[in-house]
């Protein structure tokens, strides 16, 4: 039965060699849901307890890259169907921890389960090439190069709190089917969810020491698993800030980054105004809009500006706001310096000349839909990440001066394009800045299948299915001499 030895009193374990343990440190963290309701304590390892989980990580992986690719996937699809065997009891912890709204916390479920799947296939699709070489420079020689892939080795998985499950296992997966073996390391909030997809991991039938879960402070323990000298490459989502500190900690190893993001939606004046109307309210305000790729700009035409403010506005109004439980489209945010960061951008939204259309009062970690028209490059608002319920305007005149708008931002994420003119949209978006455009749709990653890429802070290389096993392996080639 799965669960039954991963906590013990509401006490969880870690994950080492295959045994759920408790730390010798006899250090623990308390863990608060939104609504402050005691959800239980983690262990908060030790460097020495790192240590010993690595070294056993390190020779575990080796025998389990001897495992025949098609054993590797059939352990992943089984996991895949206990997830979703489960998917009741997970979306309730997500709905606990992080505040996720029931329908959205049962999607988040079924489509990591649906992504493991793919991964599994996608493993078995993983062929390797021979390319051959005619002689060269006269000599009476050839070549015969045999390329394939090898994995990585020791892959740290950091994943962040708003997708605890989808964001963890978009790294485990990939990493396990190419033969590498696997640290996570969630964030406090949501870690519980992660313990137990772990566990379901386990019941599948991953070998000790392949799957390993640390939890702790990062404070403690951030810095010395970054940089310790048998994690073989670094698989992170979270903040632009905390990603630069890894990427200076990490030396020579590999990074797979998904940072920050000020996904703009850029709507022309022949866009269909109430596609775009639907598409940005999703976008913008889909959980509390804690999402990389939430909708965090609106730059609009003027000619169609006061009908799509309008429009946008009446809607967000019909929004359902309040608890997670009861599947609110507007839940509270993560903590109260969640909350407090929203205010301080509304403040400066007030004080440089934003028009307030609507910004509901707060209630402690709850807002309601706040959207700000006539956003200037003096705000805030303009250039920094939100990641709350918190919508800015921007109005441009010219196309050009709107493409100016999209790229005059740190991040590179996504972008969307709204207009009945395709061929207009293409030209658009070639000259975007960022690592996907979406045309007439809002900023989005899934489908998981798709490549996943961003530009300056947004973070570094390319994630979904395919790409992060690239990303977790190296080409390896076997070259035979004819003379």
């Amino acid at each position: 039965m799965p669960f039954e030895y991963i906590k013990k009193e509401n006490v969880y374990k870690y994950l080492s060699e295959g045994k759920w343990l408790f730390s010798n440190s006899n250090k623990t963290i308390d863990l608060k849901s939104i609504s402050n309701e005691d959800l239980g304590k983690l262990q908060n390892i030790s460097r020495k307890e790192i240590d010993e989980m690595l070294k056993y990580a390190k020779s575990a992986q080796k025998k389990w890259y001897n495992l025949p690719m098609n054993k590797r996937a059939e352990i992943l699809v089984k996991a895949s169907y206990l997830l979703e065997k489960n998917k009741d009891i997970l979306a309730e912890l997500l709905i606990k921890e992080i505040g996720k709204p029931k329908s959205l916390a049962l999607n988040e479920v079924v489509r990591t389960a649906k992504l493991i799947r793919s991964t599994a296939e996608e493993g078995l699709r993983l062929n390797g090439e021979i390319i051959e070489s005619e002689s060269e420079y006269g000599k009476d020689k050839s070549k015969k190069a045999f390329v394939s892939r090898a994995p990585l080795g020791v892959i740290l998985a950091i994943s962040p709190f708003n997708y605890p499950i989808n964001l963890s296992v978009s790294k485990i997966a990939p990493a396990l089917i190419s033969g590498n073996s696997v640290v996570i390391k969630p964030s406090l909030q949501g870690a519980i969810s992660v313990i137990h997809i772990c566990e379901l991991f386990l019941e599948a039938g991953i070998p000790p020491g392949v799957l390993n879960l640390a939890t702790g402070k990062s404070s403690e323990i951030g810095d010395y698993l970054v940089s310790h000298e048998l994690i073989d490459m670094i698989a992170f989502t979270g903040s632009t800030e905390v990603g630069k500190r890894i990427a200076k900690l990490a030396g020579m190893k590999p990074l797979l980054f998904e940072l920050g993001g000020k996904d703009a939606t850029l709507i022309l004046e022949d866009a269909d105004i109430d596609l775009a109307v639907k598409e940005c309210i999703h976008g913008a305000f889909s959980y509390s809009g804690q999402r990389c790729t939430a909708v965090k700009r609106i730059i609009v035409s003027e000619k169609i500006a006061d009908n799509f403010v309008k429009k946008f506005s009446n809607e967000a109004k019909t929004l359902k706001i309040g608890k997670p439980e009861d599947d609110s489209f507007i839940s509270p945010l993560i903590n109260k310096e969640a909350s407090d960061y929203i205010q301080e951008l509304v403040d400066d939204a007030y004080k440089n000349g934003a028009k307030k259309i609507m910004c509901d009062a707060r209630k402690n970690n709850l807002w309601g839909p706040s959207i700000f028209d006539n956003v200037n490059e003096k705000c805030r608002l303009y250039h920094e990440e939100q990641f709350g319920p918190l919508v800015p305007i921007i109005r441009f005149k010219t196309e050009e001066e709107g493409i100016t708008h999209v790229n005059n931002s740190d991040y590179g994420l996504q972008c969307s394009i709204f207009t009945k003119n395709i061929e207009k949209a293409f030209k658009i978006a070639n000259r975007l800045d960022v690592g996907t455009v979406q045309i007439n749709g809002k900023s989005d990653r899934s489908p998981d299948i798709f490549p996943f890429s961003c530009t300056k802070s947004s973070g570094m290389g390319t994630q979904g299915i395919k790409y992060s096993i690239e990303a977790m392996t190296r080409i390896k080639s076997v070259v035979l001499n004819f003379n």
